[in-house]
Order: C-alpha cells, then sequence, then structure tokens
C-alpha cells in the first residue's frame, strides 16, 4: 500500500437494518484487509455493532462506534414495517456526526472519506460538512437504482395511467420492466404522507451524483447495457465490484453452521433433484399461500428442503409433515449458501431477495420467484425475461397447481434445460468477473485508491 494511505481515517456508515448489513461489513473487511494502514471507523446502532462484531476475524484497524437507532426513551412503536428505518433517518445528520466525533476523539484522527450505504443519504449532508468525499454502496439489484433515480419522472408518466403492465420504455434499458414490477412506494397508491424512508429513496437522482463512486454489489455484464451507459453518464464513477453476498468461503461445510443437518441429508439426494424453498428472514407469506406451497410439495412427489420460520410451521396440513418425511426436510434456518452449492439441488423456490439472487446465480441454480415487495418484482422479471434463468409463478401469488407446474418445467421439461444452462451460462459470467484481472478486481483496486488518496 502506497505511503498516502498512512493516516487515513475512513467513516463506513451502515444501514443497520436487515440484509443490509452483512454485505456492507464485508465490504469494510475487503477494504480494510487491502489498506492496513487506513483506520476504518465502523457507524452503527449499538444492537447491530453488537451483532456484527461478534463475528470472528475482523481485522484490527476496524472498530465499531454507536449511533442511536432514533428511538426515544419509552417509545412505542407502531405496525408499519418501515417504522424503525424511518426514526434512524429521521436522527439526522446530527447523530450519525456524534459517532464520527466519537470515532475521531478514539483514534486521534480526522475523518478523511465517509463510505455508506446509499439509503443514509443523511451521511451525504456529513460529508459535505466535513468537507471530505462521499462514496455510496448501492445494495440492492443494481437495475433498481435507476427506478429510484428517475422516481419523479416514473410519477409523472403514472400519475394518471395505473395500467401495471405498462412498460418503461421511456427509462433507458428498462423496457422490459413493468410498471407492476417496481417498489410502491416509487408510485405510491395512496394519498398517505410519503415516508421518511420512502423519501430518501426519491432523492437518489439528486444525491448520487455527488458522490465520488457508487459502489454496486453486481457484475457490470449481466446488467442491462443501456441501462449501464445512462448511469454511467451521470455519476461521477459507478464501480462493480462483485456480489458481496457471496464468497467461495462461504461454502465451507462446517457441522456447527449446519445445525439441523441439511448437508448431509443433501448428500444421498440425487444430482439436481431437490427444490430448496426459502422466503428469508423478512418475508412472512400469506397463511394461505404457506398451505398451497405444502399441498404443491406433497402432490409433485419431489424431494424438498424447506427453511420454514418456527411459528409458520402450525400453518401446515396435519400429517404433511409425516406424510412427507421420507422425501422431505422442514428447517427453521438453513445454511443457505452451502445448500445452494451443493450438486443436489434442482431449483429454488425463493422472494428474491438481493441475497438469495447471488447466491442461486452464483452456483447456477434456477430460480421459481414470488417476489413480495421492494426490489423483488423488478428481479422476478429480470430472472424469467433477461436473464432466462427461471420463472415468476403466475398471477403472483402461490396456487397448488401453479407451483407444480413451475417444478415440472424446471426438473423435467425440456424448458428446464434451457433454464438451467442458462443458469450456468451466469454462473460462468460471474465467476469470470470476479477472477483475477476481472472487472470486480479492477474496480475494486479502483475503490481502493479513491479511499487511499481521496
Amino acid at each position: 500500500m502506497p505511503n498516502s494511505s498512512q493516516n487515513k481515517h475512513i467513516a463506513a456508515i451502515v444501514f443497520p437494518f436487515g440484509s443490509h448489513q452483512v454485505p456492507f461489513l464485508k465490504l469494510v473487511i475487503k477494504l480494510a484487509q487491502a489498506c492496513p494502514n487506513v483506520t476504518f471507523s465502523f457507524i452503527s446502532t449499538a444492537k447491530s455493532n453488537q451483532t456484527l462484531f461478534s463475528r470472528p476475524n475482523i481485522p484490527g484497524n476496524i472498530k465499531p462506534f454507536d449511533v442511536s437507532d432514533g428511538i426515544q426513551e419509552g417509545q412505542v412503536l407502531g405496525t408499519h414495517p418501515f417504522e424503525r428505518l424511518n426514526l434512524f433517518l429521521q436522527a439526522g445528520p446530527e447523530n450519525l456526526q456524534k459517532g464520527i466525533d466519537l470515532a475521531m476523539k478514539s483514534t486521534n484522527q480526522k475523518v478523511t472519506c465517509i463510505l455508506a450505504n446509499a439509503f443514509v443519504t443523511p451521511s451525504l449532508i456529513v460529508a459535505q460538512n466535513l468537507n471530505v468525499p462521499w462514496i455510496a454502496l448501492w445494495p440492492p439489484l443494481s437495475t433498481s437504482l435507476s427506478v429510484h433515480f428517475y422516481t419523479n419522472l416514473i410519477r409523472q408518466h403514472f400519475s394518471a395511467d395505473r395500467n401495471k403492465s405498462r412498460s418503461l420504455d421511456f427509462l433507458p434499458g428498462l423496457s422490459p420492466i413493468r410498471l407492476e414490477d417496481i417498489p410502491n412506494d416509487v408510485v405510491p397508491c395512496s394519498d398517505e404522507e410519503e415516508q421518511q424512508f420512502s423519501k430518501a429513496l426519491a432523492s437518489m437522482g439528486e444525491v448520487l451524483p455527488q458522490a465520488r463512486a457508487v459502489v454496486l454489489s453486481f457484475c457490470e455484464d449481466l446488467d442491462l447495457p443501456l441501462f449501464v451507459q445512462d448511469m454511467k453518464s451521470k455519476l461521477q464513477s459507478m464501480l462493480y465490484i462483485g456480489p458481496l453476498t457471496f464468497s467461495p468461503s462461504d461454502t465451507n461445510t462446517d457441522t456447527d453452521k449446519d445445525p439441523s443437518g441439511c448437508l448431509p441429508w443433501l448428500d444421498k439426494k440425487g444430482s439436481r433433484s431437490v427444490v430448496y424453498i426459502s422466503f428469508g428472514t423478512v418475508v412472512t407469506p400469506h397463511q394461505h399461500e404457506l398451505l398451497e406451497v405444502s399441498e404443491a410439495l406433497e402432490a409433485s412427489g419431489f424431494p424438498f428442503l424447506w427453511s420454514l420460520k418456527d411459528d409458520q410451521k402450525s400453518i401446515l396440513p396435519n400429517g404433511f409433515v409425516e406424510r412427507t418425511s421420507t422425501r422431505g426436510k422442514i428447517v427453521s434456518w438453513a445454511p443457505q449458501a452451502q445448500v445452494l452449492a451443493h450438486g443436489s439441488i434442482g431449483v429454488f423456490v425463493t422472494h428474491c431477495g438481493n441475497s438469495s439472487l447471488i447466491e442461486s446465480m452464483a452456483n447456477g441454480v434456477p430460480l421459481i420467484c414470488r417476489p413480495f415487495f421492494g426490489d423483488q418484482g423488478m428481479t422476478a422479471r429480470l430472472v424469467e425475461d433477461i436473464w432466462k434463468i427461471g420463472v415468476k409463478i403466475q398471477g403472483g401469488i402461490f396456487t397448488k397447481s401453479g407451483l407444480i407446474q413451475c417444478l415440472n418445467l424446471i426438473l423435467v421439461e425440456e424448458e428446464g434445460k434451457k433454464i438451467r444452462e442458462n443458469a450456468l451460462k451466469v454462473k460462468k459470467t460471474m465467476q469470470k468477473a470476479s477472477e483475477a484481472g476481472g472487472k470486480a478486481e479492477q474496480d475494486f483496486k479502483t475503490l481502493v485508491e479513491i479511499i487511499s488518496n481521496p
């Protein structure tokens, strides 16, 4: 590392919710390993830091510092799913500045650059106040960046026309995307006051061009070319550093990381024969859909591994577990990266969360998509119509017949072979981008140079 990295101090500001945290920490760890002379102060809530920094092997040049979660003492939270997110963002730049002040006092070093999750828009104000560069990590599907970048334009187009099948062909490269695919907060269906989180997303067209670089956890060769060209024309720097949710080490087998014995169970199954079902840690499908899934699994006859939360198991039909015990396994948690890397997995039934998408693509596993919220609808559209590595559930919700049809298509019919071939091509594309000298490595080196010489 050049001497210019001496005395550099990066404030890394995470969005402390859901699946945003671990990929961001992985990026900071990767940077800290590449820049051992650089100090990284990890700014997050106490709860988030406690969880993240309980992990082993975090480099010594990363230190956590706590900020408020925005919840006042004694405050009773409502039921709105974005309430915690809104309160954290409403705490504003003053809250983040307190964490940075702690970091600067503890390290006796001025902050020279801010690296933040793009959703934490108050971090830009902090960077401007400190007169230091601001680097933004865009954590979701990269294509969704365009939708939030052009929120006002989209709202103008759809203010009167709510035809859900209408294309976003007025946005560069997004003609395959339909109104029904985009996040609900882009074109609100009601007149209720816009939430702080939605305002943050809607401001991306103004905020992100001010970033010294926007970092994407994806592969440029898999993105829509016109989208890439358009975004690069509007951003100072757009860096594709490859997936942060998956690495080869994630597939290492370890009994402690597989308490339910998923991997030994899979070892006894045939190649590409098992249906893996998981809807992540946030999504909770409706009861009637879970019943349809269980009925489809029982009727299809395929072996299956289902990661299902404990509080949802009571919904399953009486006797379902016993009747399917010879070919099915239900667990409350599965080591997903290792599961998807296993040769017995034939298809992944998923909600299309970004981490699930990346892990599936990295292993060449076809997808059956049932999107629920956010950019998951866009992901499902790209999976089916652009990458052609899976299919979307007909009608957008699970039915017994619909799921059976998808399972047969992927695992039995001729079209399924083509989908698997496409999935393997995508896997190779991701591998090529991430190998030595590949696009991801080149862009990561550029990122290292930026933080080392802000």
